[in-house]
Formats: structure tokens, C-alpha cells, sequence
């Protein structure tokens, strides 16, 4: 399994158990949907985070690669 499947799978099973765990506590409506905002905007950050990372890796690893085939060429 890639890296990037692994993380879109633990991002999507922190976000339905965040999700379901306020859904299911006894608070009123609009605590409710203030908590789902929050982890919303929680998730979101993480995602965002996670793509930079992935991101990152790639651009060093196609930086490292030409680099190699570069100097092969030469």
C-alpha cells in the first residue's frame, strides 16, 4: 500500500470517529455543531499538513532523481 492511500485512510478514519463521537454526546444542537466545526477545521489542518509533507517528499525525490540522471548524462 502507498503512503499516500495509507494517510487518505487514517485521515478518513480520524474524521468519521471524530464525526460519530460528537454525534453520539449528549450535548444540545448547538454544541453539537460548534464541536463539528472545530474538528471540521481540525481535520482540515491536518489534511492540509499531510499534503505539504507529501508534497515535499515528492519534490525531493524528482529533485534527487534528475539530479542522478543528469549527472549520468554527462
Amino acid at each position: 500500500m502507498s503512503n499516500s492511500k495509507m494517510i487518505a485512510g487514517i485521515l478518513a478514519g480520524a474524521a468519521v470517529g471524530a464525526i460519530l463521537g460528537v454525534l453520539f454526546a449528549p450535548d444540545k444542537g448547538s454544541d453539537t455543531r460548534r464541536k463539528i466545526a472545530t474538528k471540521a477545521g481540525d481535520i482540515k489542518d491536518s489534511v492540509k499538513n499531510s499534503l505539504g509533507n507529501l508534497t515535499h517528499g515528492i519534490k525531493e525525490a524528482y529533485a534527487g532523481t534528475k539530479g542522478e540522471i543528469d549527472k549520468a548524462l554527462s
